[in-house]
Formats: structure tokens, sequence, C-alpha cells
């Protein structure tokens, strides 16, 4: 199936109200976000277009493809070209395949015609996303959260080759998200994200708010915004330096501390 766009169609909140937004249009190339408090809905959109909702959905959103509505059934007749991936939050295996061998499968599945290129180019991407790297022997059971996330991102993409892709919160399982956005741009494919991350939130390409069960807005950051985006990266960056610190066992100081903020302006 190919996919240039994808349009939701707005359906209901919790309280049975129209939605605010009436539509909204996923381009390829996009990086979208869906982004508000827990229990907002967010996780049920996402739903809806793995579920190629058609009205009958609890949300009664209804999804387009190419401005077309989708017979769900067709939509995924062919198993080995299924045109979603959900990386959701709960990534705990049945299998405890080594990482090599769950790779092959999945690409003989896929009928990639150069499984071991397409299993090299996986690992490669994975191993840039998680600061963590894979070892291919390792059993899929055994993986740290970061590293299952990492993987499965990478597996979407580039043997599943899926064109929208779905990614339910991949801030909580140590996933470098400046650096896993700077990769994904690279595909032309649709990525959305649900996210409480402010710096995947200000980084992708517009966000839809949501609240109550319903879509109540769409933003698109403005030049000030992207400012705003700037900073807080540097600050995130702070952060992550001494989170990774922490975890390599080391003790933190006051005078380090000090010496960053220096470096980004924020102390003379």
């Amino acid at each position: 199936m190919k996919i240039d766009s994808i349009k939701i169609m707005g359906g209901f909140d919790k309280s049975g109200a129209n939605e605010a937004v009436e539509e909204v249009i996923f381009k390829m190339g996009d990086i979208a976000s869906i982004v508000g408090p827990t229990g907002c809905g967010k996780t049920t959109f996402i739903n809806d277009i793995e579920l190629f909702a058609n009205g009958d959905t609890p949300s009664g959103r209804k999804l387009l493809i190419n401005d077309l509505p989708v017979n769900a059934d067709e939509a995924v007749s062919d198993r080995h070209d299924h045109p979603v991936a959900l990386i959701s939050q709960h990534t705990n295996f049945l299998s405890d395949l080594p990482v090599q061998d769950f790779l092959e499968i999945h690409g003989s599945v896929r009928q990639h015609q150069n499984i071991p290129s397409v299993v090299e180019e996986t690992l490669e991407f994975a191993n840039k996303l998680t600061g963590e790297p894979l070892i291919r022997e390792s059993p899929m059971t055994e993986l740290s959260g970061g590293q299952t996330r990492a993987l499965l991102i990478a597996d979407a993409v580039i043997i599943g080759n899926a064109p929208i892709i779905l990614l339910d919160e991949i801030e909580n399982a140590g996933i470098h998200r400046t650096r896993a956005l700077q990769l994904l741009k690279q595909y032309e494919k649709i990525f959305i994200f649900v996210t409480h991350d402010p710096r995947i939130a200000l980084l992708s390409d517009f966000r839809i708010v949501m609240e109550n069960g319903g879509m109540t807005k769409i933003i698109v950051g403005d030049e000030d915004e992207k400012a705003v985006a700037k900073e807080i990266s540097k600050l995130d960056d702070v952060l992550l330096h001494f989170r990774t610190r922490i975890r390599s066992g080391e003790q933190l100081t006051s005078h380090e501390l000090v010496a960053h903020l220096k470096s980004l302006g924020y102390l003379t």
C-alpha cells in the first residue's frame, strides 16, 4: 500500500461533544506529537490509527488514507507489508530468541532479498539510539528497557519498513531523543509520538493537544518557540550528562554543575 497522507476525521470527546479539531492531516515525512495530561486520550488516538478507525471505535473517529476510506481487512491483508507499526510502552517478549535470530526471522517474514544487510543496518540504527550497545547473541528477554525500545524502533523503520510508525512515550526508556528525531527525519515516513517530553514535542513539526478524550487544538511551533526549544535542549543535555554519570556510579560535584551552566551562558 502506497501512502502519501493520512487524515483523521474528528469524533467525540469523553463527554460526547464533538472534538474541537475537525480533522488533522499527516503527510509523509511529518513528525508529530500527541500531548496532554495523563488520561486525556493520547493512547486512544494512536490506537484509532492502528485500528484504521471508521467510526467503529469509542472515539467515533474516521481514518482516511490518501483521502479515501480504508477497509481494515484489506489494509492488512498482505501480512508482510503491514502499513502501521506501534512501539508501545509494553515490550515484554514471549520469546527468548537471540537478537540476531529475531531480526533474521522478521526479515524473512517481510520477504527482504538481502537479510544480512538489513539486519546489520537495523543493529547499527538501534545502537545509535541507546547508550547500551546491543549484543546480537543476547536473548530478547534479557534486553534492558532502552535496548528493547531502540531495537523495536529500528526494526519497525528498517526491516518492517512501515510507512506509519506510532511511538508511545519512548522518553521513558533511556532513548536519546534528539538523536532519535534526527535519525528518523532521514526516512520518508509518518512518525507520531505520544509524549510528555518537552524536547520531543518542541522538535516535532506540529503537536496535537488532547483533553478529556478529544483533540482540542493543533500547534505549529513559530520562531520564538524554536528558540525556546534550543534552550530546553541545552538544559536537557546537562541532565543527560549527569544521569549518565550517576548510572556509571560516579559522584557529582557542585563545581561540575556550575561549570556546565557557565558553558551554556546561564552563569557568569
